[in-house]
């Protein structure tokens, strides 16, 4: 792969990777780090890259063990869900309030998942990855990928309907 392929196919990958690696480490300067290092092992292995069915499949995995890594090392908690702020920064300010809760409610009920279905969550609903590529990027059985994300939509479902139900007869 040529400098400009790599620039045209690898580059593009920035925002994936760092909101995938910030989904494992907590804080944004370490899973800034963890993208800059993938791009530097991408591009030590550039003349190789055009072997690999999936660049980007291989990028995630990358990036997935480097984390791990940090993880063990480190001991590091996971934060489930990208900062908000932006988003939040574009709307009125009536509908900030209601859409700041209903993120931490999110927020908070996405960390009481187990960490696999966790990062399953975020490939597929937040990423938009199909099961195919969960299924390389975490090493997955794609049956084993369905199952748990079925899961977690549920058990997420169940805590904000509670959370909900109960901030509903508190008022």
């Amino acid at each position: 792969m040529n400098p400009q392929e790599f620039t045209s196919k690898v580059i593009p990958l920035k925002n994936k990777l760092f909101r995938f690696a910030k989904r494992y480490l907590e804080q944004t300067e370490e899973a800034e780090d963890i993208v800059q290092e993938v791009f530097i092992k991408l591009w030590n292995r550039r003349e190789k890259l055009d072997e690999y069915r999936s660049v980007e499949a291989l990028a995630m995995i990358t990036t997935k063990n480097m984390c791990l890594d940090k993880i063990k090392s480190r001991r590091y908690p996971v934060d489930p869900i990208d900062d908000h702020r932006k988003f939040l920064e574009n709307l009125p300010e009536e509908e900030k309030k209601d859409y700041s809760d209903e993120i931490m409610m999110v927020r908070k009920a996405m960390k009481s998942l187990p960490q696999q279905q966790q990062m399953i969550i975020q490939l597929r609903d937040i990423e938009g990855y199909d099961f195919e590529s969960i299924a390389e990027i975490l090493e997955m059985n794609e049956n084993a990928i369905r199952v748990n994300l079925s899961r977690a939509r549920k058990r997420i479902r169940e805590l904000i309907t509670t959370s909900k139900v109960y901030d509903y007869q508190r008022n």
